[in-house]
């Protein structure tokens, strides 16, 4: 009921704010488990994702966002967890391990689950190196993949700033790719690595930004 209530009240401020313009919303399959990837330019994206999704989306979000103290702390986790996300201590030696364990529960019990193959925030904007997280996922449970493109929200919350804005924002779905052909071959570094590559491909093309063949927490720390 909570979740409901929440996605009325803010889907209601982002249609008269941001009237987002959505697209290919319908290549998401009614039921069974589902891998939506796509880009990820800035904090609201997940929270714009969620919204304009029938279905429940889940996706991993640092720990942090719910062990706040105090009134404030309790609403946080609240409208995080509402929200879909579910907290895994990612900084941690193994913290990559219990993301992807995570996103093949969620998974195993037909649902969504959102990932973002760059594992981080671009940090100008273009679209980096994916990881291979989203292919393991793919191989090891059968899931489609639905990619998207998110297109706007870094003008929605430029910087990674906490003040947001108003700015258009289109959201466009593309076809589930299926990768029925690789099946039992979730260990192999070449078939993740093509997998991975594929996924960004139709990313790119859905939200045409430029395309860097580097990790972006690498960008990051250069």
């Amino acid at each position: 009921m909570s979740r409901s209530v929440l996605k009325v009240i803010l889907g209601l401020l982002m249609r008269v704010l941001y009237r987002p313009v959505v697209e290919g919303v319908e290549h998401i399959p009614g039921d069974g488990p589902v891998i939506v990837a796509g880009n990820h330019v800035t904090f609201v994206d997940s929270l714009f994702l969620s919204l304009v999704v029938e279905r429940q989306v889940y996706f991993i979000g640092k720990d942090e966002y719910v062990t706040g103290k105090g009134l404030k702390g309790r609403l946080m986790a609240w409208f995080f967890t509402t929200c879909g996300m579910i907290p895994v201590d990612r900084d941690g030696g193994h913290g990559g391990v219990a993301a992807l364990m995570t996103g093949r529960r969620v998974l195993e019990e037909g649902r969504i689950f959102g990932i973002y193959p760059e594992g981080t925030r671009s940090p100008d904007g273009r679209l980096y190196r994916g990881r291979t997280g989203v292919a393991r996922l793919a191989l090891m449970t059968g899931a489609p993949v639905v990619p998207f493109a998110m297109v706007g929200t870094d003008k929605v919350q430029p910087g990674g700033s906490g003040m947001l804005r108003i700015a258009p924002v289109t959201i466009r779905f593309g076809r589930p790719l299926e990768f029925a052909r690789y099946e039992g071959m979730d260990r192999d570094r070449y078939v993740l690595r093509a997998v991975t590559d594929e996924v960004m491909s139709e990313v790119m093309r859905l939200g045409g930004q430029e395309y860097v063949d580097m990790y972006a927490t690498k960008a990051k720390a250069a």
